[in-house]
């Protein structure tokens, strides 16, 4: 394998942070991710065929860090403890010289189960998403009717596994956004990190409108005035959440906003879905085929060069060029390539 070495962009970005889908299936239904009206009994999911297998994602992700400099992975969906066995693909990635941090982004529903074991397994850290702490409009939101109490013995379990804990929760005008104030205040307590996240125009399913993002700005200002905040600084470069904590207190909050407030210039994430494609960006349209090469047997030296060579051609800046033009492109599904 070729050493490492740090590649850049066209926009002098470096690779740090590497994201990837286990599997496109997801037993919730989010208006904002996956609609139940078009993801449906008869969606025509993955086959296991299609699905990079762990040794092939075990196998690239070691290029990855040991070729090209990445130090971050997070295991993202669909719902990614759908995939069976996660816990073995965890301790595969888990024992790769030169990774800092295996995160993963999941609903909560099936944590009470595996939270121990994927702790065991490697993983040091989950973002959870819960949109609401009212029964009924959570349940309208994950289009199942899941019950909130269901994420929040996730987030326990998660907590009691020994795991660090943050919650993620997607804010829509006219959906939820009276429940930030709620939401604020009982995570307040509980000690973990709230993140809000403006509703992005990811996809082509979900029916984005300017008009419905609750921006950044009125997240902050709201919870201000209840209870005052601090801006804090980031913990790294290239963190997505703008930071802040509630005045005397150590509990902090952080909000994403790729729509009103673009971190584009400091962007240093690729995403592999959950069949081999990698993007370069969370909203692109196309992306480079790796399954097909590594089921050719391509040698390391070749898959680190293609690689390479496609970090270095980069020039994604989606959410800093936003337009009616942009928003309207066929772009890759959330529910393909995770956050």
């Amino acid at each position: 394998m070729t050493s490492k070495k740090d590649v850049y962009d066209q926009l002098n970005r470096p690779l740090r942070d590497l994201r990837i889908s286990v599997t496109d299936r997801c037993n919730f239904r989010c208006t904002y991710c996956m609609p139940a009206e078009l993801f449906g009994p008869d969606y025509p999911f993955l086959k296991k065929d299609e699905l990079l297998s762990f040794e092939e994602i075990e196998r690239l992700t070691k290029i990855f860090v040991q070729s090209l400099g990445v130090k971050k992975i997070r295991i993202t969906g669909g719902e990614p403890l759908m995939r069976s066995n996660l816990p073995d693909l965890l301790s595969k990635i888990s024992s790769i010289d030169g990774i800092e941090d295996i995160a993963m982004t999941t609903n909560g529903s099936l944590l009470p189960k595996y939270a121990k074991t994927l702790k065991e397994a490697g993983l040091h850290r989950v973002s959870i998403s819960l949109d609401s702490l009212n029964d009924d409009v959570f349940g309208r939101i994950n289009g199942k009717g899941v019950s909130v109490q269901t994420v929040l013995d996730g987030i326990d379990a998660a907590h009691e596994a020994g795991l660090l804990v943050k919650i993620n929760m997607v804010v829509k005008r006219g959906m939820n956004e009276d429940e930030i104030i709620p939401m604020a205040k009982f995570f307040r307590e509980k000690g973990h990190i709230l993140r809000f996240i403006e509703f992005m125009d990811v996809g082509n399913t979900n029916k984005w409108r300017f008009d419905d993002v609750y921006p950044k700005k009125q997240i902050i200002q709201d919870i201000h005035e209840v209870m005052p905040l601090e801006p804090i600084d980031p913990n790294y470069t290239g963190e997505v959440a703008s930071r802040y904590r509630y005045k005397n207190s150590e509990v902090e909050i952080g909000v994403i906003s790729s729509v009103s407030d673009a971190f584009c210039s400091t962007c240093n994430r690729a995403r592999i879905s959950a069949k081999g494609t990698l993007y370069t960006c969370l909203f692109a349209s196309n992306g480079h085929d790796l399954r097909t090469p590594i089921r050719a047997n391509d040698t390391d030296e070749q898959l680190s060069s293609l690689l390479e060579t496609i970090w270095f051609h980069r020039t994604d800046q989606y959410s800093v060029e936003r337009s009616d033009v942009t928003i309207k492109k066929h772009k890759i599904e959330m529910s393909h390539i995770g956050g």
